[in-house]
């Protein structure tokens, strides 16, 4: 899927850059991103952002971060990870790993258009893939060991991902249902999507895992056959159909699939959900050993055009924030890009190379600055003492006594340059005496400043606290 050309100019997001639209949704839209991160580094990544009526909204926004925090505790490769959330200029993003592939939606519509169906194999790899991320979200524990109960409660094509590596991956838990979240459904409230909901949560039943086996069980039987379960020109007969729950066996509208596939999806559309598998790692086994796994280059193949879209435009962003203009980075560690103003367009962009510097500028410790003075002092002491033993080896320049010593003060106040040349004539002039100014005594060597570790522990705090010696 190419990004809208009718998008804004490419926008400072924190430490990211946002680029045009993905996907769009009721409740947000995802874009392409780039990290600008220092010495060069930079990713691509796929941004969610809140649509900006819904950022005003205390509900919406507290559902938007608890997709967050709850992602961010999924760790499964069949799940999309969260690496991060920003909050500027009033708007909060979530930022995510960007996979390189195509919704499942796409795919399906692709092939309608073509008039061709998914291969078994393929359809049962994308959605095995799908049920063990599933089954990791429902697995998923919090920081003291307790399970979250997560439900994605919105498991449809649109909601999965299928790589350019042949694997599947379920993204935006926006809606999904996990205890301890803070945002809570309002009463009599659907959350999903009325095709792919089982009969118990169209009739407010008690929310489990169950659900999402359904709604995957719901998305296979379409990918299998081409065509909706549960179809209608508007939502009321969608939700008369699904409540309704008439299912024909999927092999009834695919003549190459086998009574033993129709078993694995019927039981999994079971509207009884003590009926259906125990869990969706369950089902994802029961399709590995009933139609088998297809190879990553099959998978590959039914999206091939549609990734080669995606990869030219990645290939187009990527092009782009290398000819960013630079500015001074804020971390020290050289020039790092910066995106062009909102108003301006990716292809105006002048071409800059960043300036990298590695080496941080030295700083010099308040130590170090005193013992060079005190050197300094004891070269100059030194050179005054030399003078002064010079002047006493050599003796006095007259045999006769000092005739000052011994004189009264008034008179020793009195003598200037004036006196001094009248009594030149009567008097010797006796030698000047030169104190001898004793050097300092030597500086003792300052000790090497124990730097390993260059911190100590506070015991109250628990925190480092680094040495200033030890920074220089």
């Amino acid at each position: 899927m190419m990004a809208r050309s009718d998008e804004h100019s490419p926008r400072p997001v924190g430490r990211y850059v946002l680029y045009g639209e993905l996907a769009s949704g009721g409740m947000a839209t995802v874009h392409f991103g780039r990290l600008s991160g220092p010495v060069g580094f930079s990713r691509t990544v796929a941004i969610k952002r809140l649509h900006p009526h819904f950022a005003k909204d205390p509900e919406f926004v507290t559902m938007f971060l608890d997709e967050a925090r709850l992602c961010g505790r999924i760790r499964h490769p069949n799940v999309v990870p969260t690496l991060d959330v920003v909050t500027t200029q009033g708007e909060i993003f979530i930022v995510m790993e960007y996979v390189a592939g195509e919704a499942l939606s796409k795919l399906m519509k692709a092939a309608t258009a073509k008039n061709v169906l998914m291969p078994p194999k393929v359809a049962a790899t994308i959605m095995s893939s799908v049920l063990h991320g599933l089954h990791a979200a429902h697995q998923t524990k919090d920081e003291h060991g307790r399970e979250l109960g997560i439900v994605h409660r919105d498991v449809s094509p649109q909601n999965i991902l299928v790589g350019a590596d042949g694997a599947a991956r379920v993204l935006d838990f926006g809606v999904a249902k996990a205890a301890g979240r803070m945002q809570t459904t309002r009463e009599g409230q659907l959350k999903g999507k009325i095709a792919y909901m089982p009969p118990e949560q169209l009739s407010g039943a008690p929310v489990t895992k169950q659900i999402d086996i359904y709604a995957a069980s719901v998305v296979l039987w379409e990918a299998l056959t081409g065509r909706r379960l549960f179809d209608g020109e508007t939502e009321a007969i969608v939700l008369a159909r699904a409540i309704e729950g008439c299912i024909d066996p999927p092999s009834n509208h695919n003549a190459f699939l086998e009574p033993a596939i129709d078993g694995v999806v019927l039981r999994g559309l079971a509207r009884d959900p003590a009926m259906r598998f125990t869990t969706a790692r369950e089902m994802a086994l029961a399709l590995e050993q009933t139609i088998g796994l297809a190879s990553p280059s099959e998978v590959e193949m039914v999206a091939g055009d549609e990734l080669h879209r995606r990869a030219q435009t990645i290939a187009e962003i990527e092009v782009a924030s290398l000819t960013a203009p630079t500015a001074e980075p804020k971390i020290g560690l050289g020039k790092q890009p910066v995106v062009a103003e909102p108003h301006s367009q990716v292809s105006s962009i002048s071409v800059s190379r960043p300036a990298i510097s590695l080496v941080p500028p030295r700083r010099v410790s308040a130590a170090k600055i005193m013992v060079t003075i005190f050197a300094l002092l004891a070269l100059i002491g030194g050179g005054l003492g030399a003078l002064a033993m010079r002047d006493v080896l050599a003796g006095p320049r007259q045999a006769e006594p000092n005739r000052f010593e011994g004189a009264p003060k008034r008179e020793i106040a009195m003598i200037g340059p004036a006196t001094a040349a009248g009594k030149a004539a009567k008097e010797p002039v006796a030698p000047v005496v030169t104190r001898v100014v004793p050097p300092p005594p030597p500086v003792a060597k300052k000790q090497q400043p124990q730097c390993d570790p260059p911190y100590t522990i506070d015991p109250a705090t628990g925190r480092k606290k680094y040495k200033m010696e030890c920074l220089h």
